[in-house]
């Protein structure tokens, strides 16, 4: 395995090798700004779960933990329109880091795709140069396609991750929704 690993290295181009550099960083972006927002996310849909099930319960206002208290508070007259700014403000922070998966999920497959090309053309190179069999031309594709493979690897991560958190956020959002029209319902 070891010496598979060194033979690849020295067998790929440095652009492909800087192509799978950089997508193991993307890999590693990736899964943090993930667990990060997950983690996040899933604690604020606890306390917003929470203060709506107190509201359905009788209580006059939110819970002091809930996002929309600090709205409330410094409005002496709540109205629809401090709620609704409310709301913006908590989808803006809800969806913070989205776009870098989504920018990840869109662009890891190009630039896997870059690193194949590459490795594809250093491949006809060396062919031109040596009298090419086609185990050369065989062992230098498939070791150009990891590349691609790679790309598609942290793709289809990004875009699994992008889309967890886009409905957790989408939660988040109706909760909060729910319960400023709880709200707004209790002082009419």
């Amino acid at each position: 395995m070891t010496n598979d690993l060194i033979d690849f290295y020295l067998k790929s181009h440095p652009v492909t090798i800087g192509v799978l550099i950089l997508l193991s960083v993307y890999f590693i972006i990736l899964n943090w700004v993930f667990f990060y927002r997950y983690f996040s996310l899933n604690s604020w849909l606890l306390v917003e779960n929470d203060s709506f099930e107190s509201l359905l319960m009788g209580a006059s206002t939110v819970s002091e933990q809930s996002f929309l208290k600090n709205f409330i508070k410094t409005s002496a007259n709540i109205s629809k329109e401090i709620l609704d700014l409310a709301m913006m403000a908590a989808t803006k922070e809800a969806t913070k880091g989205f776009s870098v998966l989504s920018i990840f999920a869109s662009t890891t497959p190009f630039i896997g795709l870059f690193g194949t090309v590459v490795s594809i053309l250093d491949t006809f190179t060396h062919i031109g140069q040596t009298s090419g069999s086609m185990s050369i031309i065989s062992s230098g594709v498939s070791d150009a396609l990891i590349a691609t493979a790679a790309g598609i690897f942290v793709a289809i991560f990004a875009y699994t991750y992008h889309q967890i958190l886009k409905r957790q956020s989408f939660e988040l959002v109706s909760f909060l929704q729910m319960q400023s029209d709880a709200i707004l319902a209790k002082r009419k």
